[in-house]
């Protein structure tokens, strides 16, 4: 067995200091108090007890004594009270903790709502409250943070023992509560040490052991952490509590220990892990004769005796038992152990190393996959055989894609026939290949689905040319936008429509209109086979908006419009997209004007009347003086320099 013990563990700065403070005092005084227990550890408390230390709730009936104020610190006002009933004080409040209590005094009397994030019951963040009249808010959960009214300006700080996750994620949280926010990160810098030496060293043990009180704060901390990472997280106070017969099966074993665990407890429980270990060592002694000899670089047999998302234990008749990683279990990092792998199934690995340091032995299933699928390979490569690939990882320049259990690279060009500006929707899909290039000797596998589809899509784009007719409305995806229109695939092969052919109004871009991806309906203009290309229109698919104008507009309604050009004679009024009006300038305003500039604006919303609609001539007379109650006739207006017509209407433009 392996026992690794954490950096930082056990005693802290702080409490040390108390535990020093405390014995020197016991050892000079032969009665003195602490108000309430020094340190969450009954061992310890036990011992100072012993020496004439007595733990006591509140100072009503102390007089003329001597009080340890722990640790965690008590209220400003206990030191008020035990002043004025003559009590001497010897404090062993922790510096870091003295520091959030200075700050919170200072910056309450600056007028600042004071927050802690931490647990309310926790005398640590009760004495805090203290120095601020008992006024702060104390926020554990996310729900806590409802409760709060917005303010002016708060400050924030934290209980030593909180985690730093947890204090960023509640501190983002609060900043919504406050024009002004003060942030103090007062979390002890032992705590954070000690919990990633907790966290660094689960990540290599196979069980954890956590020591300290079971009501101490920073301990359920560091075993929650432990939790996290190693689910075989055992939380003790002593090493009586140790469970032997769980801990003793497994190879490697991590310890660390709360700030309030004195180094005694901390060897008891190594001295016990170890007697414990030796016993077994000497029964393991006998096994171990009888066990074979294995080498680096060797395939040998074995059965699987565990498996879990992560790994794969595998008796192979060695005096320990081979893991097998899940990154060393198949050429597809998605394939997980539990899924492929049952206890008791008996599978060919490969030796990568007889001893990892801990006395592991480290195996791999898919370098024997690799040995076993190069040869197939080959003979799938000479023969031009398409084969399934999994495309499991996208890289630069392509993708990696794992054929017979052994990765293969398909290059972005030969992913598919036509452009694919976006590789990621291949990720996790099977494919259809070709090998087209393979060097055993470099095991390298160039992989190609272009080559494929390459026959199929020829086809499909042949048939494709042959029945295409002029005025064929077909159905087809957009694939890009460009200025100057959208291309469109109708099956194999890409189409434009023109941006004045995408709509009957007015379009500055064609994502006015489409997006990328959508399914949409055109009619064939023109395609030219040699040349490749293909003219489409989607405005041809809609009702011309001049097919049914004397259904919709009829004389004397009035209407409203959007202003979309203005000329020196008059104002052009868009009814529908692709449909303008006339208002000539003598029927815009009651009053005078020179130009419509004076009282219009372009994109301006009017209401107007319609005076006269010339569906042949496709000519609508407007009337925007007429819309607000003036009766007005019909007029044939014409400007003396330039005769508007409906392709002026339709298409002017400033």
């Amino acid at each position: 067995m392996n026992i690794l013990v954490a950096d930082n563990s056990g005693f802290c700065f702080g409490v040390e200091k108390a535990i020093n403070l405390a014995t020197k005092t016991t050892d000079k005084y032969s009665t003195v108090y602490s108000l309430g227990p020094l340190i969450h550890n009954k061992q310890v408390i036990k011992r100072l007890k012993d020496k004439g230390l007595n733990v006591v709730d509140n100072i009503d009936k102390l007089k003329n004594s001597r009080l340890i104020i722990r640790s965690h610190g008590v209220p400003l006002k206990i030191y008020e009270k035990a002043n004025n009933q003559g009590i001497e004080i010897i404090d062993t409040t922790c510096p870091f903790v003295r520091n959030i209590q200075e700050k919170v005094k200072t910056f309450y009397k600056k007028g600042y709502q004071i927050v802690i994030i931490g647990n309310p019951e926790h005398p640590e963040v009760v004495g805090i409250n203290g120095w601020c009249e008992n006024t702060a808010y104390i926020v554990n959960l996310e729900d806590d943070i409802e409760d709060i009214e917005k303010c002016d300006k708060i400050c924030i700080v934290a209980q030593t023992t909180m985690t730093k996750e947890k204090f960023e994620k509640l501190t983002k949280m609060l900043a919504e509560k406050a024009d002004e926010i003060s942030v103090f990160n007062t979390i002890c810098n032992a705590t954070r040490l000690r919990q990633q030496a907790c966290a660094d060293i689960a990540k290599k043990v196979d069980a954890m052991i956590v020591i300290g009180g079971y009501h101490s704060s920073n301990t359920q901390k560091l075993a929650s952490i432990s939790k996290a990472i190693c689910t075989n997280t055992y939380h003790i106070e002593t090493s009586d509590d140790l469970p032997l017969e769980e801990i003793l099966k497994y190879e490697t074993i991590g310890i660390t220990a709360g700030a309030s665990t004195p180094d005694w407890i901390i060897k008891e429980v190594v001295n016990k892990l170890n007697n414990a270990d030796n016993g077994m060592n000497e029964m393991m002694e006998e096994i171990e004769k009888s066990l074979i000899d294995l080498k680096k670089g060797e395939v040998v047999k074995g059965k699987v005796i565990s498996v879990n998302e992560n790994e794969v234990m595998v008796n192979i008749g060695y005096k320990s038992d081979g893991i097998i990683e899940r990154n060393e279990l198949s050429n597809d990092p998605s394939v997980n152990p539990t899924e492929v792998l049952n206890v008791g199934d008996e599978i060919e690995v490969y030796i990568v190393k007889l001893d990892d340091g801990e006395g592991n032995v480290i195996l791999s299933k898919k370098r024997v996959d690799t040995i076993k699928g190069l040869e197939n390979i080959e003979d799938l490569y000479n023969s031009g055989e398409v084969v399934e690939a999994k495309v499991v990882e996208i890289v630069k320049g392509g993708a990696i894609a794992v054929v017979n259990n052994l990765r293969g690279f398909i290059p972005a060009s030969h992913i598919s026939y036509s452009y694919v500006k976006n590789l990621d929707k291949f990720l996790g899909e099977t494919l259809n290949v070709k090998i087209i290039e393979f060097d055993r000797n470099k095991k390298r596998i160039i992989l190609s689905r272009k080559e494929v589809e390459k026959k199929e899509v020829e086809k499909k784009k042949e048939q494709l040319w042959e029945s295409l007719e002029k005025g064929k409305k077909v159905e087809g995806e957009v694939k890009r936008l460009t200025n100057f229109g959208a291309f469109v695939d109708i099956g194999g092969v890409d189409g434009l429509v023109h941006i004045s052919e995408l709509s009957w109004g007015r379009v500055n871009h064609p994502s006015e209109v489409l997006s990328e991806g959508d399914t949409v309906e055109v009619e064939i203009l023109d395609f030219n086979k040699k040349e490749g290309k293909i003219s489409l229109g989607l405005k041809q698919t809609k009702p011309h908006p001049w097919n049914d104008v004397n259904a919709k507009y009829q004389e004397g309604n009035i209407v409203e419009g959007k202003v979309v050009r203005l000329v020196d004679f008059g104002a052009f009024v868009e009814l529908e997209p692709g449909l303008d009006g006339l208002v000539h300038i003598s029927q815009i305003s009651e009053e005078h004007i020179a130009k419509p500039s004076e009282v219009l604006t372009k994109g301006q919303i009017v209401n107007v009347k319609i005076l006269e609609v010339k569906e042949e001539e496709q000519r609508i007379s407007l009337s925007i003086k007429a819309a607000k109650g003036k009766e007005t006739e019909a007029t044939e207006y014409k400007d003396d320099e330039e005769e508007i017509t409906i392709e002026d209407q339709i298409n002017n433009k400033e």
